[in-house]
């Protein structure tokens, strides 16, 4: 889903990482004299810097620059920065050998920014182990940037040319588990060397402990020339399972912005299983394609407009209108098409069959020669082949009654291949009206920040002077950034400076590239009902707006308020109203919403400096569908469907091609995503292709089929799953099922622990969300923007993503209000109460002695429990862990799709509440039905209020106990606790729990089967229901 931050450097510069420490806040004192005396290490590709050393100080400023050298700037974007911080024993009264360990920071590469584009970030430090006592935080500011360097001069030809010391060998690569080791080949020399031995460096041997075998990995071919001298020995290096300087591990992404190549199970000459392990996994299924390139002709016989066509014993397909270049650099003669057809390959069916690829003139469809091929001989290409290379072909005759003169050559490659192909997703496959609306593409969503307005205070407003007396001025202010508004509240007058305060934030979405401007309009309102007064506005490009990613303070601006002067020739002359002190910065600490949090897909806040590695590869093979319902007519009645897939994942959409006037598609594309949490959601959806048949002024939108939502959490580690899950529509008339699609899921994720595990214990949002939070609204209002910029950034791709299809996908209407939804709701809170509910039935059964057995039993345990209370933590934990091993036999096999009917309560719902779900705001029904509707919500809400009333009588209640409002009670009260104090204190603890505990479960005959004292006590106390108007 990312991509590396940048390109490599050209061949002449060196790229180097600089890491400014500026200070650190808050360290842990490590001298036993409360303070420390801190300095930091930094590695980095195997080289080590560190800062001078700050004495006593626990929070101090270094201001030091490190520099290094990125010796793969190809692979810098998986590289790693440890930063560590330490406490110098020499300055400390302390008897330890070491110095001290005060936190550490890792960064990667995907991190680092562009010299100019950095900032300063404080990284909270972390522990080493789990019993590390670490606290406090480091600043640093971390860009990469390139150098040229100078190439040397050769040496004169008369100089012999200088020794150089031996080279380092070149690194070895192991792949294991999708993780690729990497160790530098410099080996120990323990031997002398012949001198025609250097370019042959020695064997590597790798012994790993874990699991313990030996990998042993040859530098160069085995083929050896014979030597006389002893050959020297390879050093053995041992791989342990903590950091190892000189060993560098990547984690690097399987192409996610295009299909997955499909393996086709060949191997090539040479090629070992360890190449078969670590190639791309498949999750569908090949498919195969005849590919016809058309590029263009030359020397035709004398026409109007050429086009070619190609058929088949099956198809027949048409080419474009040919086009000629306008510079003249080529004859009239030559027309150019430069055209990709994919046509459905059989191998049965075509084992005798021929190709033939004709010119047609389209004014007087004369024959102008043509090409005939043998579907045998037309040769495969795999995908890691170079595309095949397009070949000159001399046109040939046609039948005999073809009168017309065949001249001319033809230019075309024919292959056989899959959809893997790189040609495939630019193919001209289907027969439809508009050919770029069928095809496969990937979307990325646009970059998006928060906005924050800080609106302070400004003075030297021009306010009208006429107003009542004891009237004060109500001045507010209006933002706006394009369809987005906010007005911040009435300022509070300060009377000695005639200055407005205001103090309030107001946020906005913006997304890149910053191309809108922030205006700020200064209003009067003190008239109630004329219009506010303008007194002033500004007007601030966001691009010009400083951006932050962190919760340091932005310094606040003043700024002059502009106002267009009346009656001074056209158009009036700008005047300096007052001014207005500002705080702007575009927040980049935070995860711009666009989604609902409960199906979100991604967590990362908007500042790629602040994202972390990815922890898994998720691979989505969308295989087809079945059963498809019509929805269209064509050809006079006939029903057809024309589907095709979305999905969404972070940034990151994809949509299949559409397959044209089925019921039964089969796609077989394959798409991969970068997984950064796995808690997080993966929603398909199935649609409908309108666009296709629209003319170029008018647009259909496309309908929704269903769609499909499966958490990444759920999927266990490698592991395929490949189901049909069911596409429910939920439409006015009801629930229907519109058809099945058949996908293919897998979460490859590298090792469990601890990448994984350790996702668990990290907050969900960025850390901004929890150090200035938004509220829900604010935040639920933000993300409604969010979605309509979204929106329309996808609508302006070629092919077009429709608003429709962007705002089903984002469940852009969840928030809206449903009957059907509250029930859903309420039997959802009734489900999580089922175990309480349980829990009662069972006590409540022990207690009858409906089983004598169990009762006794229950009245053991309680004696052991309470004669060894030291036993019931340990005891309540092993009761979780069996019942969580019991019910491991109870797992779901399959992951969920999300769309439970009887959780959604969308089984028995009514039609006149479907009706009142999908109806439009402000509502577009009769007056008599919209009064229908608001005399049930009332009645439902009644309900509510009286449930909201009695769980606030039970706490008025319990405050009447010790409140003295009814004085016989509370004296009752406190007189019961009078003595249970007593008897607490003289009886001991066990003997009064066995006692309490016995008289619990006592025998029903023992039993009265009135209400007990105690709860008539409680019932008959007072509450303030009856001060209630």
């Amino acid at each position: 889903m990312t991509t590396p931050p940048s390109q490599p450097p050209p061949q002449n510069t060196l790229r180097k990482l600089l890491v400014e420490v500026v200070d650190a806040r808050h360290l842990l004192p490590k001298d036993c004299q409360g303070s420390s005396s801190p300095y930091v290490i930094a590695d980095f590709d195997g080289q080590r810097k560190r800062t001078s050393t700050k004495f006593r100080q626990l929070n101090p400023v270094w201001n030091e620059s490190l520099e290094f050298v990125v010796s793969d700037p190809k692979n810098m974007y998986y590289e790693q920065l440890d930063i560590q911080v330490y406490n110098d024993k020499k300055y400390s009264k302390s008897s330890g050998r070491k110095n001290h360990f005060l936190g550490r920071v890792k960064l990667y590469g995907s991190q680092f920014s562009k010299r100019g584009e950095e900032g300063l970030r404080y990284l909270p430090l972390e522990k080493k182990s789990f019993f590390s006592w670490i606290r406090g935080e480091i600043g640093l500011r971390i860009c990469y940037y390139d150098e040229l360097v100078e190439e040397e001069q050769p040496p004169p030809p008369n100089q012999p040319p200088p020794e150089e010391p031996s080279q380092k060998a070149r690194g070895v690569v192991v792949v294991e588990e999708g993780r690729v080791f990497e160790v530098p080949g410099h080996v120990e020399i323990c031997h002398p060397v012949p001198e025609n031995f250097h370019s042959q460096p020695a064997p590597v041997t790798i012994i790993e402990e874990f699991p313990p075998h030996v990998v042993q990995v040859p530098l160069d071919p085995p083929h050896h020339p014979p030597l006389d001298k002893p050959i020297p020995v390879a050093e053995v290096r041992r791989m342990q399972s903590a950091a190892v300087e000189g060993i560098r591990v990547l984690k690097r992404p399987n192409g996610e912005f295009s299909p997955r190549v499909i393996y086709t199970g060949k191997k090539a000459p040479g090629e070992t299983e360890l190449a078969d392990r670590i190639h791309p996994y498949d999750l569908v299924e090949p498919m195969m394609y005849l590919f016809v390139k058309i590029v263009k002709a030359r020397g035709l016989a004398p026409n109007v407009g050429p086009y070619v066509k190609i058929r088949t014993s099956n198809h027949l397909r048409k080419s474009k209108p040919a086009m000629h270049r306008p510079c003249g650099c080529e004859p009239t003669d030559a027309p150019e098409w430069n055209q990709v057809f994919a046509l459905v390959y059989n191998k049965n069916d075509s084992a005798n069959a021929l190709l033939e690829i004709s010119v047609w003139d389209s004014h007087l469809e004369n024959f102008l020669g043509g090409v005939c091929f043998d579907l045998s001989d037309v040769p495969v290409r795999d995908p890691p082949d170079s595309p095949l290379a397009p070949q000159w072909y001399s046109l040939e005759s046609g039948p005999p009654q073809q009168e017309s003169r065949i001249s001319g050559d033809l230019q075309l490659a024919v292959w056989i291949g899959t959809q893997a192909d790189d040609a495939f997703p630019e193919a001209w496959g289907p027969d439809a009206p508009n050919v770029a609306h069928t095809r496969s593409k990937v979307y990325q969503s646009p970059k998006l920040w928060y906005l924050r307005v800080t609106v302070i205070e400004a003075q030297d407003l021009h306010v009208a002077h006429n107003l009542p007396p004891l009237t004060a001025p109500e001045i507010g202010v209006k933002a706006q950034l394009g369809f987005q508004s906010a007005r911040t509240r009435l300022g509070s007058m300060n009377n000695h400076s005639s200055s407005f305060h205001w103090n309030e934030d107001l946020f906005f979405v913006a997304g890149e590239p910053f191309e809108d401007s922030l205006t700020l309009l200064v209003e009067d309102r003190t008239s109630k009902e004329a219009m506010p007064i303008l007194l002033g506005h500004i007007m601030i490009p966001v691009s010009s707006i400083e951006q932050r990613i962190d919760e340091r303070q932005v310094a606040s601006k003043w700024i002059a308020l502009e106002r267009q002067s009346e009656g001074c020739g056209c158009g009036g002359n700008v005047l300096c109203c007052g001014r207005i002190r500002l705080r702007l910065c575009l927040e980049g600490g935070y995860h711009v919403l666009d989604e609902a949090a409960h199906v979100c897909s991604d967590f990362r806040p908007t500042a790629k400096q602040l994202w972390k590695p990815a922890i898994g590869i998720l691979e989505l093979g969308i295989l087809g569908a079945h059963g498809l319902l019509p929805m269209k007519t064509k050809n006079g009645g006939k029903g057809s469907t024309d589907a095709y897939c979305v999905a969404k994942y972070g940034k990151k959409w994809v949509r299949t091609r559409t397959i044209t006037d089925s019921f039964d598609p089969r796609w077989n594309e394959q798409y991969t995503w970068q997984v950064y949490d796995p808690c997080t959601v993966l929603t398909i959806g199935v649609f409908d292709n309108w666009r296709m048949f629209a003319e170029m002024s008018e647009d259909k939108p496309d309908w929704h089929m269903g769609k499909i939502r499966i958490r990444v959490s759920t999927l266990e580690n490698n592991k395929v799953y490949t189901t049909s899950y069911p596409l429910l529509l939920l439409m006015r008339s009801g629930l229907k099922k519109m058809g099945e699609v058949e996908l293919a899921v897998r979460f490859a994720c590298p090792s469990m622990l601890p990448d994984t595990c350790s996702v668990y214990g990290q907050p969900l949002l960025p850390r901004m969300h929890y150090l200035r939070p938004l509220g829900v609204v604010q935040q639920e209002a933000l993300r409604g923007a969010a979605t309509k910029m979204v929106a329309a950034w996808l609508s302006r791709s070629e092919p077009p993503l429709g608003q429709e299809v962007v705002r089903y996908m984002l469940d852009a209407d969840s928030h809206t209000w449903s009957m059907r939804k509250s029930k859903a709701n309420w039997f959802r809170i009734v489900a999580v109460l089922a175990w309480a509910i349980g829990l009662a039935k069972w006590l409540h059964d022990i207690k009858r002695w409906k089983n004598p057995v169990t009762t006794v039993l229950v009245h053991v345990l309680y004696l052991v429990l309470v004669w060894y209370p030291e036993l019931v933590v340990p005891t309540g934990f092993l009761y979780i862990v069996l019942i969580g091993v019991c019910y491991y036999r109870f797992r779901p096999r399959i992951p969920s799709s999300g769309m439970d009917t009887r959780l959604s309560q969308a089984g028995a719902v009514e039609l006149d509440e479907l009706d009142e779900e999908f109806d439009m705001i402000p509502s577009s029904k009769p007056p008599e039905i919209v009064r229908t509707r608001y005399d049930r919500l009332r009645i439902l809400a009644g309900r509510v209020q009286t449930v909201l009333g009695d769980f606030a009588a039970q706490g008025e209640r319990v405050q009447a106990l010790v409140s003295w409002r009814d004085p016989r009670a509370t004296k009752l009260f406190i007189g019961v606790c009078s003595v249970i104090t007593l008897v607490l204190y003289v009886v001991p603890p066990k003997m009064v729990a066995v006692a309490l505990g016995f008289y619990y479960l006592r025998h029903p005959m023992f039993r009265d089967p009135m209400p007990a004292v105690c709860l008539n006590f409680f019932r008959r106390l007072p509450s303030l229901s009856d001060r209630l108007m």
